[in-house]
């Protein structure tokens, strides 16, 4: 954690407008620049002075010598944690958000693609959905249903957030009672188990249950085993890495290889992301505070997502450290909302 010295209210108000302008500018500001554009009530060489006051403290940085000042990492921590105020996303696209999430909402792995299209189109940078963890998710419904004398189509619905869906073929049509039996001990046997408790031994024990319908059941037992295998470890889906090219800082081919190389290397990102999950709060990495040598020039804006009020998988913006950290901060926090509530109210019958 930096040291910060007590800054005063024009000093304040002076970082400020000079790491405003330079998010929206990506230019070195002077103090001319902050008299003309920002009405502060001092002049051009007050300002000049208490912007040489916070390089001298190490807030700002001057890149040129006949440049004007850009804020340093500590000057952009000071304003994410003291001086920036969140913006206010509309209604309208509060709306639209939770109605794209909503129309994927049968799939686990369609909500979270979209989740990160989403968080890359409005953010403009590059998104990470980190999925939920497997220890989380459990066997809500197990149902075999009868599509005609020799197919049956097994459905195996998760909490939270997807089904699986498989058909067996059957060498006879089996009868209503037969079918519902099988149902309601399958269910009595693995509803409500995590994930994670289930082992091959249960999957022994149950076909043993059931020799007389052999294929039936051991099609159904390999669609769980493979669910479960599928799912102990994490996934992260990535989307928005071309709006990295449309920032100025990584312009250039080195720069932009450097952050596109941190991008493929998603345990980068993703452990940030699970001790986000880890924290269960909103955090915001800033350049040199990440141990990844690459990361210094890059942000990231990450808030964990919840499910029955757990936190279970984590989403996360990154982008230069002359990032809208005001607006990304309001984005994620709403998207990592719904995405939660929705995940909560999913497949629950």
């Amino acid at each position: 954690m930096p040291f910060y010295f007590c800054m005063d209210d024009r000093k304040k108000r002076i970082l400020q407008a000079v790491t405003d302008d330079y998010i929206d500018t990506a230019e070195p500001v002077g103090s001319r620049t902050i008299a003309k554009r920002y009405n502060l009530g001092v002049s051009p060489a007050t300002i000049r002075s208490e912007m040489a006051d916070l390089e001298e403290s190490g807030y700002l940085e001057q890149p040129h010598v006949s440049a004007g000042r850009i804020p340093s990492h500590k000057g952009y921590r000071f304003y994410v944690d003291f001086i920036m105020q969140t913006k206010n996303i509309s209604e309208r696209d509060r709306l639209r958000i939770r109605r794209r999430l909503e129309e994927k909402k049968r799939e686990l792995d369609l909500i979270t693609e979209e989740t990160a299209k989403i968080l890359a189109q409005l953010s403009n940078y590059a998104a990470f959905v980190l999925s939920p963890v497997s220890k989380a998710a459990i066997i809500k419904r197990l149902e075999l249903v009868q599509l005609d004398s020799g197919l049956i189509l097994v459905i195996l619905v998760v909490n939270p957030g997807f089904v699986r869906t498989h058909l067996v073929m059957t060498e006879r049509r089996l009868e209503p009672e037969q079918l519902a039996y099988i149902n309601v001990y399958l269910n009595s046997r693995l509803q409500d188990v995590p994930l994670s408790k289930i082992g091959m031994s249960l999957l022994r024990e149950i076909a043993t249950e059931f020799k007389e319908y052999n294929n039936l059941i051991e099609t159904t037992l390999e669609t769980i085993t493979r669910l479960f295998e599928d799912r102990k470890e994490q996934t992260i889906f990535t989307d928005g890495q071309i709006n990295i090219l449309k920032h100025p800082e990584f312009k250039e081919a080195e720069s932009a290889k450097r952050v596109f190389d941190l991008i493929a290397e998603s345990d980068a990102v993703s452990n940030l992301l699970i001790d986000t999950m880890s924290t269960g709060a909103l955090r915001v990495v800033i350049g040199k505070e990440s141990s990844h040598p690459d990361m210094d020039v890059c942000s990231v804006v990450g808030a964990p997502y919840e499910v029955g009020g757990v936190p279970v998988g984590a989403i996360g913006v990154l982008g230069p450290t002359r990032m809208h950290y005001a607006e990304v901060v309001a984005i994620v926090e709403l998207v990592a909302g719904h995405l939660g509530e929705i995940l909560t109210k999913m497949l629950i019958m």
